[in-house]
């Protein structure tokens, strides 16, 4: 039976760590850019929301942004994807039931 060596078996544990380790970390780095984008999102949204209201106080009327394509900002744009499909229940039966009781 050969002898294992237990520096080379702790140097290939540790590549394989090593490797689990950079995974990992690659994985958090990408969580907090999505993170700070999403904050970075939320401030142009709430600056939207002001410049849409300055407008507006400055008397162009909401009819005439909207013929210029500046519609009312942020709060349109979110709640256009809430439109989802939903797999509970089916559109036929009321409060969801399936007819399996």
């Amino acid at each position: 039976m050969p002898t294992i060596d237990i520096e080379q078996t702790r140097n290939q544990a540790r590549a394989l760590l090593d490797s689990r380790i950079e995974s990992v970390t690659n994985l958090v780095k990408t969580r907090q850019r999505i993170t700070e984008l999403r904050e970075q999102l939320a401030d142009a949204e709430r600056e939207d929301k002001r410049a849409y209201v300055r407008a507006t106080k400055d008397g162009w009327s909401p009819e005439e942004l909207k013929k210029l394509g500046l519609e009312s900002g942020a709060a349109s744009r979110r709640r256009k994807p809430a439109a989802r499909t939903s797999d509970e229940g089916s559109p036929s039966s009321p409060g969801g039931v399936t007819g399996a009781e």
